[in-house]
């Protein structure tokens, strides 16, 4: 619903700003200008979906492989002694947690087909431990919050998006995506954590998450130890060499399993395909939106304002330029897909803003569409402070994203 609001309200305040142009300034192009960005952009948006296809193919018929061969369930057997101490009320033998499990393991490996459908399952099943049925539990909370903060091991549709816009090293952004997701999901655990009073002095919870942070403390630190000019390309390496290790894992993985790999890999191949195929009108409308507001010099005039204040107070201005897609996020995840895709398109793929843009996508999830979808799945009416958690998440994550854009790409322009 929210995206229909900021749809429509996109047409319209740059009609009206093309308006105040024509009468203040006797700018009688300005709708000539908003007309050609309007087409331009539907074109973009169709060859963009169609150049997807072989990429999107690609990477959902490993991930099948990978589904097939009992990862992503190998995945939750490693991850069940966590959350079991994340959700105390529902006790420890709770069938729901195998759901919650696979819903947070498919996230992780950027299955997002299959991660919704498991988190509407894992909804409904923690809705029959909870007492008041309009009221949001503990459990269902938290539940939210990790899905809200976009916890992503794998972010595929980024690394294509960004290979479809002619990036030099599309998975450059992959670690520093990692890094800020990660804030975002540490914060969110911490935070909600607090609130429902949860033993942070629990050996195995606590275990789970110092190593987590030694991890990513770890990749910052080895990566600080590198020259900026050379921070990309050191990125890059890291990131191709672990994907490909992935994927040359699934397969094996498959084969010990006795997958029939090949038929796996094309099952998957073709959802990559009609997920490609499916897209199309989505993409094209929010990009059509986009362009004519920025058409209309409405999104150049707000960050140029955001930029001045930015500039008094002595900072870097250049991560303004990616911002949109960072605002546009909790609100709508396509929406904020076109403002990376328009981004990278209008200051190219591999500039500062390109790849912050990038990072802002897979630094946090889309809060409000999950908080609406999966509370009103269950009948929820009172959320409780689930919405300000969540967006205390997207807040951390777009803060880690801008620290990490800095630290990894400060040389680019």
């Amino acid at each position: 619903m929210a995206l229909n609001y900021i749809w429509v309200m996109f047409f319209l305040v740059a009609f009206i700003w093309g308006c105040i142009q024509v009468v203040a300034f006797g700018n009688f192009n300005i709708f000539s200008i908003m007309m050609d960005a309007l087409f331009a952009m539907a074109k973009t948006g169709f060859e963009i979906s169609i150049g997807l296809t072989g990429v999107l193919s690609l990477w959902m018929g490993i991930m099948k492989i990978g589904e097939k061969s009992g990862m992503v369930q190998s995945l939750s057997r490693v991850l069940s002694p966590l959350f079991s101490r994340l959700f105390p009320e529902l006790g420890k033998d709770h069938p729901v947690y195998g759901t919650i499990m696979m819903n947070l393991s498919a996230n992780l490996l950027g299955l997002d087909n299959a991660a919704t459908p498991l988190g509407l399952k894992a909804m409904s099943q923690m809705q029959e431990c909870n007492p008041n049925k309009e009221v949001a539990s503990n459990s269902q909370i938290m539940f939210l919050v990790l899905n809200t903060s976009g916890l992503t091991l794998i972010p595929i549709s980024i690394l294509v998006y960004r290979a479809q816009a002619g990036a030099l090293f599309p998975a450059d952004v992959f670690i520093p995506i990692m890094i800020a997701t990660f804030c975002s999901t540490l914060t969110g655990v911490i935070a909600v954590g607090i609130k429902q009073r949860l033993n942070f002095k629990d050996p195995v919870l606590l275990a789970y998450l110092l190593s987590g942070i030694a991890i990513i403390a770890g990749v910052v630190y080895a990566f600080l130890q590198v020259a900026p000019e050379r921070m990309a390309s050191y990125s890059s390496f890291v990131a191709n060499g672990i994907l490909f290790l992935i994927i040359i894992f699934f397969l094996l993985n498959g084969v010990r399993k006795k997958v029939k790999v090949y038929e796996a890999f094309v099952e998957g191949a073709k959802e990559g395909f009609y997920t490609a195929v499916k897209i199309i009108p989505y993409l094209i409308a929010i990009l059509v939106a986009v362009g004519v507001f920025r058409a209309s010099g409405v999104l150049d005039l707000c960050l140029d304002g955001i930029k001045y204040v930015v500039s008094l107070c002595g900072g870097d201005i250049r991560f303004i330029d990616a911002l949109p897609t960072a605002l546009m996020k909790p609100l709508s995840g396509s929406g904020a897909r076109g403002m990376m895709v328009e981004c990278m398109n209008h200051y190219g793929a591999d500039s500062f803003a390109g790849r912050l843009s990038s990072i802002f996508q897979g630094s946090t999830d889309t809060t409000f569409y999950i908080l609406a979808v999966y509370f009103g799945s269950v009948g929820i009416k009172n959320s409780r402070y689930a919405l300000g958690y969540g967006l205390l998440c997207d807040l951390v994550g777009i803060i880690a994203a801008v620290f990490v854009g800095y630290l990894f790409f400060s040389s680019v322009a």
